[in-house]
């Protein structure tokens, strides 16, 4: 299957909103690396799969407003509903710039603010 980045990247979040985690990280090299900015960076595969375990309680909800792709780097812009680990329903506006490498999701830097929770 040879999709273009923004085609995989719907693809793969298409699989989270599901929960299918695993299909999820198959769009993902094995090195890739997520930085959370003014928070974490996760380093690899398991790491990324070990914070969905614990953060992904229930799959989150994309609302993506703008999808903007240039060579190796697709940006995501929108909202993300998920529940939080005291079962609240919080709203989060995101940014996330991610880095191809063959046709994979290598690198990420997120942008994500709480707006609202309920």
């Amino acid at each position: 299957m040879n999709l273009n980045n923004k085609a995989v990247l719907e693809k793969a979040n298409a699989a989270i909103t599901e929960g299918d985690h695993e299909g999820f990280l198959s769009f993902c090299t094995e090195d890739t690396e997520w930085a959370f900015v003014g928070d974490k960076t996760l380093h690899g595969k398991e790491a990324v799969r070990q914070y969905m375990a614990k953060e992904y309680l229930e799959p989150p909800n994309f609302m993506v407003e703008h999808l903007i792709a240039e060579g190796d780097f697709v940006t995501a812009i929108g909202k993300i509903r998920m529940k939080n680990k005291d079962g609240e329903t919080v709203v989060y506006a995101y940014c996330d710039v991610w880095r191809f490498r063959d046709g994979k999701m290598a690198e990420l830097k997120a942008f994500v603010i709480e707006t609202e929770s309920k």
